[in-house]
């Protein structure tokens, strides 16, 4: 099957996040196994997700892995012309959601295993493909996991979102926490009867406003958002509860180490009759240009584009580069187009990404140089995006 082909095929699974991936990640396996790829499922928690992980070529340290993720946002409220969920094909363009972002780089992957199998490869090939990677890169941890235990040392990962085939080398990282402040609810008339869930609440809004703030003044790339404050009754009763939503996206332990100092005051010394509970909701870890030369090179000699960028998105880079895997970001597609009624990815990047797949197959046949075991073990506090204060983030729920 053509990229094309495999695209439309894609496109029609609709994998928005809130619904299960399963029949796309069964048609992707089935696809696999037909070519004798060695494929296996790593499930959500409840059984309503996979993620894929294939390997193509012996069972070897040294190879490469192509990551990418099989969820895609929601097209409610959009103002599309065409079925979404059917590819359409206009001047020269491929519209459907996930097209850019990021299916057309699965589609890619897909469409050169058979010429993969056919070159009797040296160094591995190893296909990860994750769920929910658009509301928090969920699936991720499990799928590197699973890549730890079963598959040797890998030499490098590419992430193909979409950067019409630049290298992407860096980027910040991404936490969004939940903070529930309770406390007694009283009528007005006599405050001192009850314990405000608000004002602990506000006090924490106010002093990670003045941190943003001070990144700003500073110029530091460090932002902070309060995204949704929610609580009390009514104007005569005493506020018995009060949540507040709020991420932050530092690109370095610096930054990060400022906000968690920040937000353990706030919380701190909290009035009687008030106690909190706060969770990390979402992590997803920086990338950085630290032991990424491996990854840079090969994606260089298989034909990406240069000079490096600073991507403005997150990616699930960081998950890889976290357990010692050098690690680029690089696929076909504009992320202008990302999230985007009418999402849309143009032929000749479909094109250039099938050039790079077959380069990547070129680059496989050849003896691993040395030992290329790169994979070093992390500590316990870094795992997996530990992020704030030892919070290891929920299991999904259904939304």
């Amino acid at each position: 099957m053509t990229t094309v082909e495999i695209l439309r095929t894609l496109v029609a699974f609709d994998t928005t996040s809130h619904r299960s991936n399963l029949h796309l990640i069964q048609w992707i396996a089935d696809y696999l196994e037909t070519h004798r790829a060695t494929v296996q499922l790593v499930h959500s928690e409840d059984g309503r997700k996979a993620n894929l992980l294939a390997s193509i070529g012996p069972d070897a340290a040294g190879g490469m892995v192509l990551s990418g993720h099989s969820d895609v946002v929601p097209v409610a409220d959009q103002n599309w012309t065409s079925d979404p969920f059917t590819l359409v094909e206009r001047d020269g363009r491929f519209h459907g959601r996930g097209a850019a972002d990021m299916k057309g780089f699965i589609a890619a992957c897909l469409s050169a295993v058979p010429s993969w199998q056919l070159r009797r490869l040296r160094r591995p090939i190893h296909l990860a493909f994750s769920y929910d990677e658009e509301i928090g890169c969920l699936g991720v941890p499990r799928l590197v996991s699973r890549l730890k235990t079963q598959v040797q040392a890998p030499a490098l990962a590419i992430v193909g979102e979409p950067t019409e085939m630049r290298i992407g080398v860096r980027h910040r990282g991404f936490f969004g926490h939940r903070a529930l402040f309770s406390g007694l609810p009283a009528h007005s008339s006599d405050p001192s009867l009850g314990a405000s869930a608000i004002e602990p609440a506000a006090y924490l809004v106010t002093r990670l406003a003045g941190l943003r703030r001070s990144f700003a003044r500073q110029g530091n790339e460090a932002t902070l958002n309060i995204g949704r404050i929610d609580g009390g009754t009514a104007i005569n009763i005493v506020p018995g509860c009060c949540e507040v939503l709020w991420e932050f996206r530092p690109h370095d332990e610096a930054a990060a180490q400022l906000v968690r100092d920040a937000v353990r005051e706030a919380l701190t010394d909290l009035p009687a009759g008030v106690t909190v509970q706060a969770v990390q909701i979402a992590g997803v870890p920086a990338l950085s240009t630290r032991n990424n030369d491996a990854a840079v090179s090969v994606a260089r000699e298989l034909g990406a584009l240069w000079p490096e960028a600073d991507l403005p998105f997150g990616t699930e880079a960081g998950f890889f580069q976290q357990v010692g895997i050098s690690t680029v970001v690089c696929g076909p597609g504009s992320i202008a187009q990302a999230h985007q009624p009418d999402e849309w990815i143009c032929a000749t990047q479909l094109q250039a990404a099938d050039r790079f797949m077959q380069a990547a197959g070129a680059w496989a046949i050849r003896e691993a140089p040395g030992d290329q075991r790169l994979v070093t073990e992390t500590s316990s506090t870094s795992k997996f995006s530990v992020a704030f204060g030892g919070i290891t983030p929920p299991a999904p729920r259904e939304p």
